[in-house]
């Protein structure tokens, strides 16, 4: 017997995951369709099996592989395909090829019902509606079961019936003999778009799909704390699938809108506040708006210089789902007064003398202040 760790091109000690990449790159390399060799087709995908199963893996690391179904794990075939998640050759082919593709006319089963399609929609939130919540009436123009027919399809009501032409598998088969021998390749059956599913007496309201496009209203809540691009699943409420297929699930997709005062850093949200130079020197309070619609007294330090940050505590955003609150961040700019009168103008002079300040000359011209800084 071949080495399973050389067939697959790993280490002995490779994990679970570069098994299943090489036995993904190996599977392709060798499979029929593409000109590959189907007995070591049969030999990768044995190996995989093997050193997938942890118990089977151990099993052969310590006595080797004779070959014989207990070497390859409990409860699968001689050629290694029946395995737990594979139900035959043609299950390891459908999960790497996407096909219905098997040797010697494989099993046929019944198609699954397939569902309706997902419907994704966009809603916009403002700052305030991610603190509180809010609820939204959406418009969806999607396909949805018939009232007439019940979602079935049929005139009478009756439930759909197997198509006759696929068997109810939805595809058609096509056997290849080769060298090797029967090859079966499937292809989507035409009599029934691949549904697996027909109706002799069609609804003449949905023409026998058992679905029609509906405008519909509906009525979202959304919860406080979401962020920009998050998702909320409505089960149920996207396409109908065909013949009383189950629906698929309606998205709303959220957009937070940019503020014009707020801007968000996750939970937190900033803001610039003006305050007077005279408050910023001495100490005092401003009154900030905040994202619950009222507004609050922040204190403001003595000496608080341009860029400093008041905080006001849990006046950011909530978590989805609940929780402590984040942070107002108030970055500080100080307001210069412009349009001084005289006796303003002459209290700062003062101030400016008190502090040993030297103050701009405005009686003398801009090329003597520069001469008479570079003579000191």
């Amino acid at each position: 017997m071949s080495d399973l760790y050389e067939l697959l091109e790993i280490s002995r000690d490779a994990p679970d995951d570069e098994v299943k990449r090489a036995y993904r790159r190996k599977a392709r390399e060798h499979h029929p369709d593409t000109g590959g060799d189907a007995e070591t087709f049969k030999a990768v995908t044995h190996a995989y099996q093997v050193l997938s199963d942890p118990q089977a893996r151990a099993r052969y690391d310590r006595f080797g592989d004779d070959g014989t179904p207990g070497s390859r794990g409990a409860g699968q075939d001689p050629f290694g395909f029946g395995g737990p998640g594979f139900g035959g050759i043609n299950d390891v082919i459908d999960a790497f090829f996407g096909q219905a593709t098997g040797f010697g006319g494989g099993s046929r089963r019944p198609r699954r019902e397939q569902p309706g399609r997902d419907v994704l929609v966009e809603v916009e939130l403002t700052l305030e509606e991610v603190v509180t919540g809010a609820t939204r009436e959406v418009q969806v123009d999607v396909a949805r079961p018939c009232t007439s027919c019940d979602g079935k399809g049929s005139a009478d009501g009756a439930a759909a019936a197997a198509c006759p032409t696929c068997g109810g598998v939805g595809q058609v088969q096509r056997v290849v003999r080769t060298a090797f021998g029967q090859l079966a390749t499937a292809a989507p059956c035409d009599a029934c778009q691949g549904t697996g599913r027909t109706v002799t007496d069609p609804c003449p309201d949905c023409r026998g799909e058992g679905r029609k496009a509906i405008d519909r209203t509906l009525e979202v809540e959304i919860p406080a704390g979401l962020e920009d691009g998050d998702r909320i699943p409505v089960r149920g409420e996207g396409e109908a699938g065909r013949h009383g297929a189950p629906p698929g699930d309606l998205y709303i997709q959220v957009r937070v809108v940019a503020h014009e005062l707020f801007e968000r850093d996750g939970r937190n949200v900033a803001a610039e506040v003006q305050v007077p130079v005279t408050q910023a020197a001495l100490g005092g309070t401003i009154r900030v708006p905040t994202l619950d619609g009222d507004e609050v007294d922040v204190p403001v330090p003595a000496g608080t210089q341009p860029g400093d940050i008041l905080t006001v505590r849990r006046g950011g955003l909530p978590v989805r789902g609940g929780g402590r609150r984040g942070d107002l961040h108030l970055v500080v700019r100080v307001e210069v007064p412009t349009g001084l009168d005289g006796e303003q103008r002459e209290l700062i002079e003062r101030l400016a003398e008190l502090r040993g300040e030297e103050l701009a000359d405005h009686d003398r011209g801009r090329f003597t202040r520069l001469r008479d800084a570079f003579q000191r």
